[in-house]
């Protein structure tokens, strides 16, 4: 079954040979995601039969040709993929995959954490990783008639992010406080942390968590196996909020969500639509989220927004920026404008 099976790793790197891999991607309905740092690939007298990929801890990407199934390729696939990912250090891993291949991946040791039915599945490799989160997470847990939750990006920390933390802790008996932790936002993880904690230092009921893998970031959301994408965002929507339905709001008593109102940006607007439903229909068995959503603080008659701050700062338009993000975020901009005039982070970007 095995004979003549040629094991490879390949680099982003090498270009004909992901030429290679983009072809048989498609070949099998699917397309490549430029996240993927390394693949492995297996062949056959010269013709590539399976490969898969890894991005961060996230294994993307795998395909077997409709000749080689039965083979027990996926196992041999997914154990070099594991192999990979230990040599890196990356021992917790994820796979979001089609639903027909949730059967196969279970084979091969991962274990589902949620559905989008008939479309996807998101699994992991180890099924008590969930459970010590939201035993860590229980450990942050208060009482209260009232608990509230908001989860941001804080692509930088703003005026608009603090008023929105006050006004919700304001209504609660506490608030917890999620930052999306994924590396692909215009400041690095790191730094927002620092202005998050810095920007909400004196509210009190309040706990800001770091970020985790199971708040899902739509920057690292795979989507090379869907091609429409309204279906993306509906299935990005639906994984992200059932895990907070599911996992993260009993283990602290989350009762409610506070949001923002979006002006701007159609896909977060929708987003809070549909956060609506999956937070609150009673087709779920979990406790229902309370949605509330808060006007944003105006600057000047305009929604301060992180996205704002981002486009000012490509204009050096500190003076402006100035009254829209607090001392901290401004210090931290000025030092990046200051060291890093031609860096790449000071393009716009969505978010």
């Amino acid at each position: 079954m095995f004979d003549n099976l040629l094991i490879s790793r390949v680099r982003r790197s090498e270009n004909d040979k992901i030429a290679a891999i983009t072809q048989f991607l498609n070949e099998n309905d699917l397309r490549i995601d430029t996240t993927i740092e390394e693949f492995i690939t297996l062949s056959r007298s010269g013709r590539l039969i399976a490969c898969g990929g890894l991005a961060g801890n996230i294994i993307k990407c795998v395909a077997i040709s409709d000749s080689a199934r039965g083979e027990g390729l996926a196992l041999t696939l997914a154990t070099e993929l594991i192999n990979l990912a230990y040599e890196w250090q990356r021992t917790h891993l994820f796979i979001y995959t089609k639903t027909e291949n949730e059967d196969l991946f279970a084979k091969c040791g991962f274990y589902t954490l949620v559905r989008v039915p008939g479309i996807m599945v998101l699994m992991e490799n180890n099924p008590s990783s969930i459970g010590r989160y939201i035993k860590q997470l229980s450990l942050q847990r208060h009482e209260g008639a009232k608990i509230g939750s908001i989860v941001m990006n804080a692509n930088p920390f703003t005026n608009g992010h603090r008023y929105l933390v006050e006004q919700a802790a304001a209504q609660c008996d506490w608030l917890h406080l999620f930052l999306v932790k994924e590396d692909t936002s215009r400041f690095p993880y790191k730094d927002r942390l620092a202005l998050v904690l810095e920007g909400t230092r004196g509210i009190s009921g309040l706990t800001v968590h770091p970020g985790s893998e199971y708040i899902i970031s739509r920057a690292t959301f795979p989507c090379y196996f869907i091609k429409e994408q309204n279906v993306i965002n509906h299935c990005y929507t639906e994984i992200d909020l059932k895990i907070f339905r599911q996992y993260i709001a009993p283990a602290l008593g989350i009762t409610h969500r506070f949001v923002g109102t979006e002006p701007f940006c159609q896909v977060t607007s929708q987003y809070n639509r549909d956060m609506q439903f999956w937070l609150q229909t009673p087709s779920l068995e979990f406790p229902p989220v309370e949605i509330v959503e808060i006007p944003r603080l105006c600057y000047l008659d305009i929604p301060v927004s992180a996205s704002r701050v981002r486009k000012l700062l490509v204009k050096k338009d500190l003076q402006t920026i100035a009254h829209m993000v607090p001392p901290d975020t401004l210090n931290y901009l000025q030092r990046l404008l200051s060291t890093r005039q031609t860096s790449p982070l000071l393009a716009p970007t969505s978010g």
